[in-house]
């Protein structure tokens, strides 16, 4: 999914962004806390992973202008500071969750993964299935039934967009916004280029993607029709 990274340390933000890309997240990063308070105001995010410690506006004035705009997107709070009044501080302001520096990135993965189950309605499970395709979203696998299908990152990640709400339309705008970031030039020409690859690779499945012409692209399931 699409995730803002708020954090001014270049080792720390490299490596967090190369993990979440790893995985098929696109990720924007931005290390100016100003800055990034100003991007949230017209962007839409699935997940914002907050330093607290930033120039131009620190992490908690950050959240606290967020929950007065009525944003409730997760946020996920890192702090080099490990005492319990800080961490209170930043559940009372409305993070989700807060990780202590240093951290092991596992333990980020799968606390970001909780935050965008809960975004995507709440499921308690990393496997999303819809007809007989199944997405592994912690080993970022994909099978038809008994066949496993081989994805490339964005292919994996325009999966993941539409089978965790099947039946919702999505469209080409907002696909775009969540596979490709600020610095990478796409058309609406690359959502039908990767749509085409993905209904190529899901055939013969129990779930399609359906074209609806002038609006968008959605999943749906042989076993609801």
């Amino acid at each position: 999914m699409r995730i803002l990274l708020v954090e001014d340390t270049l080792d720390v933000g490299e490596a967090i962004c190369r993990r979440f890309q790893q995985t098929g997240h696109m990720v924007d990063w931005e290390t100016d806390g100003a800055v990034a308070s100003d991007i949230m105001s017209f962007t839409e995010y699935d997940l914002v992973i907050l330093d607290v410690m930033l120039p131009g506006l620190d992490g908690f004035s950050i959240l606290r202008r967020l929950r007065q705009s009525k944003n409730g997107v997760p946020v996920l709070v890192l702090t080099a500071r490990s005492e319990v009044d800080d961490r209170v501080s930043a559940l009372d302001l409305g993070a989700d969750d807060y990780l202590v520096k240093p951290f092991d990135f596992r333990e980020l993965e799968a606390r970001a993964r909780v935050l965008l189950r809960r975004r995507s309605g709440g499921e308690s499970t990393n496997v999303i299935v819809c007809g007989d395709v199944s997405l592994d979203r912690t080993n970022r696998s994909v099978t038809v039934g008994k066949r496993e299908v081989q994805l490339k990152r964005r292919e994996m990640t325009l999966l993941e967009i539409l089978a965790t709400r099947p039946g919702k339309v999505f469209s080409k705008e907002e696909l775009l916004d969540q596979l490709f970031g600020f610095d990478e030039a796409a058309g609406p020409n690359a959502i039908e280029l990767y749509v085409g690859r993905l209904r190529k690779k899901l055939e013969g499945a129990k779930a399609r993607i359906v074209t609806l012409r002038g609006v968008g692209y959605q999943l749906v399931s042989d076993d609801d029709a």
